[in-house]
């Protein structure tokens, strides 16, 4: 299910005691691809300054590209990522030229527009108890999960992508980045807090990249 028409996001994050806190001002302008995109990813990308516009999953390049974001966020979806070759083709069109944060499918559908290959999983990766190592730093987090596909790395590796995450029950890709590119995504889903903060800082990393966009 995706958005019918685009719209925008201003609800804040949630604190213990406080409930939802009014967020910061905005400091970057954000287009959200909406393939069954949680509210609290959206919660999460305004808490950290961020002014969220929700776009359907068939808006294409040129859309995305006419309202000026500072950068592209791939949600999470249901089902098979070759089942959406219209997004796959609208995110082809943008790697290079905005920075890209994707999780659950939004990871696969950049490995796709990529030029790399999914394929099915035996049983799927669901829950929140999944252990999944981050190789650049060596330290493990809990993530939570819910999909049945996984990205290749080795179809993408020599296009100048490179995994940035591991899953140590199975060994699959969890994450890739560009290596030129301010591109990067995960498998797994932050916004849902099973470590609870293991993996905040990957929105971080987002804004990070937007601020040297930007410079």
């Amino acid at each position: 299910m995706t958005a019918a028409t685009p719209y925008t996001w201003s609800e804040g994050g949630w604190e213990l005691a406080r409930g939802y806190v009014p967020p910061p001002a905005p400091r970057f302008t954000v287009v959200a691809y909406d393939c069954g995109i949680k509210f609290n990813i959206l919660r999460q990308l305004r808490a950290i300054g961020c002014d969220v516009t929700v776009v359907p999953a068939s808006t294409s390049t040129a859309d995305v590209l006419a309202r000026k974001p500072d950068g592209v966020f791939l949600s999470n979806g249901p089902g098979d990522p070759e089942g959406v070759p219209y997004l796959i083709e609208s995110v082809r069109g943008l790697l290079g030229r905005v920075p890209i944060f994707g999780i659950c499918l939004g990871h696969q559908i950049l490995g796709l527009a990529a030029g790399g290959r999914t394929f099915k999983l035996p049983f799927g990766h669901h829950g929140a108890n999944h252990p999944v190592k981050d190789l650049a730093t060596g330290k493990v987090e809990i993530t939570a999960q819910n999909h049945g596909f996984a990205v290749e790395p080795a179809s993408v590796t020599a296009l100048g992508w490179e995994p940035t995450h591991l899953n140590l029950n199975d060994g699959t890709c969890e994450g890739l980045r560009h290596r030129e590119w301010p591109v990067f995504s995960v498998q797994y889903h932050p916004e849902a807090s099973p470590g609870p903060h293991d993996a905040n800082y990957l929105f971080h990393r987002f804004t990070d990249l937007m601020a040297r966009k930007g410079g």
